[in-house]
């Protein structure tokens, strides 16, 4: 069996009205009711309604009145992170107990392995499962060994009781679930941290898969993530070293992923997106979502029934070729990182199967975006590595940190890019290996402080995953070839010839407007030279040490012509006998002596201590 082939009106007011005074108009709104409940207070805006001739249409809507959008002095009042997930200081104690007992058990006061480091996020529950999972595609915070350890983390779980799945679906829908689904399946396809997924049935037919969010999940979450910035914030005040990782931006990107994973409504317009970019290719698919069904909490999309390629032997027996579902997996995931800038950022085993000779990608939870700039500068520094053009690579990674990128030690930068080079671009582009790159890559980059877009290592990740199942399933397939065809088809010699068309009209554009920006500014100066209003602005590259040196040099001469002055002065006092006199000595004059005594000390020990300074230097 083969694969499919590629396809490219107002109510009239009552004629009388009962009189309605301001005091009822502001107690109307002010007070609405003594009684808190909504049946009491849509009453009062009824009566009110009735004194004032406003329609029903307007009397209902009057009912937000109870629940109104306040400002203030100093701005709208808005709810706290704690206030929105219910969050209490007991209840985070509590938890902060927990997390410190488990982590006490794994000792990790006297460090921690890879292994050890897996075990303990797998203890301390979903959400650190969720974290090692998210660290472990971010190589520029862990060590590789670490990250390699943390990928083989999983978020099964014991499964909700069929019973809770049937009342999180009837809150959501605010109805019975026999309206909607004719039977849903009591065992569950499969049971994660965040969710589970049901088989069923929709009452008019079609099999779908319903995935379930646990009640309360973003709340733990959130509970986790308050305790996390805690820790943050006072590791930000204790360790003020550059080195230290930002803890706190690595806290607030958790959480955002945290956001967006527990947000199904993100997954359904993921999967229809999706959908949409499998329309061209007869051999990809993925699940058709029911918009209509699907909630923040719940996913409705087409059940799939298929071989998942983790099981070779069952795909040959049924009749696929392993070799063209690995080439046409890999060429349509080149596709969708370096031509459309939206891909499957989770390619395991587990996520893609084969289906009536169509590959189908699952679970569209997690995904990664590249821009059109980010495509651009990954191609390039692909290519500027097999050339071994060290310059190229380093252009191309400030191009990722933007137009502020200034390293500090630029010679250092090309120095460490000349080793990555020589370990990447020795071997033909065909072989080579553009995950471990990326890697590379990112690491060195940190340690320069230029920041790669994390999309980039999401990137990296997803590769290595790829290779991986590539390699323990279809290990016939070379990955990086297909890619470097890939890239070689995308930049065909016509395609190249538009490309740098279009790059010299747009330089050319720039330039332009560059050159008559600078004659308009000589315009300017000249005609503020003919006016002598012109001044210029120099700087001495490297002058400001001696300038300082110098200035120091003055100050030392200036003081001790002072010391000198106050010890000749004192000794005409003292010769002039002028009275009063201490110590034998004319009170004026032994003011002097002792003023000219501190400052002689204070030049002797200014020029001994900056001296030994210097000498460290």
């Amino acid at each position: 069996m083969s694969l499919n082939s590629p396809i490219e009106p107002d109510a009239a007011r009552p004629e009388s009205v009962e009189p309605v005074t301001l005091s009822d108009r502001v107690n109307a709104v002010i007070h609405p009711t003594a009684d808190p409940s909504p049946d009491a207070a849509a009453a009062t805006v009824a009566k009110f309604a009735e004194k004032t001739g406003m329609p029903q249409s307007r009397k209902q809507n009057s009912a937000t009145f109870t629940q109104p959008e306040t400002i203030g002095l100093f701005g709208p009042r808005k709810d706290s992170f704690s206030q929105r997930y219910h969050l209490t200081r007991r209840g985070k104690l509590k938890r902060l107990t927990q997390i410190a007992q488990i982590v006490n058990q794994f000792d990790i006061v006297h460090g921690l392995t890879p292994i050890k480091m897996r075990l303990m996020l797998e203890a301390l529950g979903p959400t650190f499962v969720k974290v090692g999972q998210i660290l472990s595609m971010r190589s520029e915070i862990l060590p590789q060994s670490f990250c390699d350890e943390l990928s083989k983390l999983r978020a099964d779980a014991d499964p909700m009781p069929y019973g809770t799945v049937l009342q999180v679906l009837e809150d959501e829908y605010g109805r019975p679930v026999g309206e909607i689904f004719e039977h849903i399946d009591a065992t569950p396809l499969g049971s994660a941290s965040l969710a589970q997924v049901h088989r069923a049935k929709l009452s008019t037919g079609e099999d779908v898969a319903v995935k379930v969010q646990r009640p309360g999940v973003r709340e733990t979450m959130a509970q986790d993530v308050s305790i996390m910035r805690t820790i943050a914030r006072i590791a930000a005040k204790t360790m003020h070293s550059a080195q230290v990782v930002d803890l706190s931006g690595v806290v607030e990107e958790l959480w955002d992923t945290f956001e967006s994973e527990t947000d199904f409504l993100i997954e359904t317009r993921n999967l229809a997106e999706f959908k949409r970019f499998c329309e061209r290719y007869k051999y990809m698919d993925c699940p058709k979502p029911y918009p209509e069904l699907c909630t923040e909490h719940v996913v409705v999309m087409d059940y799939v029934e298929g071989i998942s390629v983790s099981h070779p032997n069952e795909l040959i027996e049924a009749g696929y070729d392993l070799k063209e579902i690995g080439t046409k997996l890999v060429d349509n995931y080149a596709t969708q990182v370096l031509d459309e800038g939206f891909f499957h950022a989770d390619p395991h085993p587990g996520n893609i199967m084969v289906r009536g000779g169509q590959i189908v990608l699952l679970d569209l939870g997690m995904t990664g975006r590249l821009n059109a700039k980010t495509r651009s500068v990954l191609k390039d520094m692909i290519f500027a590595v097999a050339k071994q053009d060290s310059p190229a690579l380093a252009d191309g990674l400030l191009r990722f940190a933007g137009a502020e990128a200034d390293p500090e030690d630029y010679p250092s930068l090309l120095a460490d890019l000349d080793v990555i080079v020589k370990e990447f671009g020795t071997v033909d582009l065909a072989e080579l290996d553009i995950a471990a790159m990326l890697t590379a890559l990112t690491q060195m980059a940190q340690r320069h402080g230029i920041e790669v877009p994390s999309t980039v290592t999401t990137v990296g990740r997803a590769l290595v995953t790829l290779e991986g199942l590539l390699d323990e399933f279809i290990p016939d397939v070379n990955m990086i070839q297909i890619i470097s065809d890939h890239i070689a088809a995308s930049t065909s010699k016509k395609d190249f010839a538009k490309d740098e068309a279009k790059s010299l009209v747009i330089e050319g554009h720039q330039a332009l407007h560059s050159l008559l920006s600078a004659a308009n500014e000589m315009k300017v100066a000249s005609r503020m030279l003919t006016r002598g209003q012109l001044r210029v602005n120099m700087e001495m590259v490297g002058s400001q040490e001696p300038l300082h040196m110098l200035a120091e040099m003055v100050n030392r001469i200036t003081m001790a012509l002072i010391v000198v002055g106050l010890f000749i002065g004192s000794s005409i006092v003292y010769y002039a006998g002028i009275k009063p006199v201490i110590f034998g000595i004319p009170i004026v004059g032994f003011m002097g002596y002792v003023i000219a005594f501190i400052l002689s000390v204070w030049i002797v020990f200014d020029i001994y201590f900056k001296g030994r300074s210097n000498k460290k230097r």
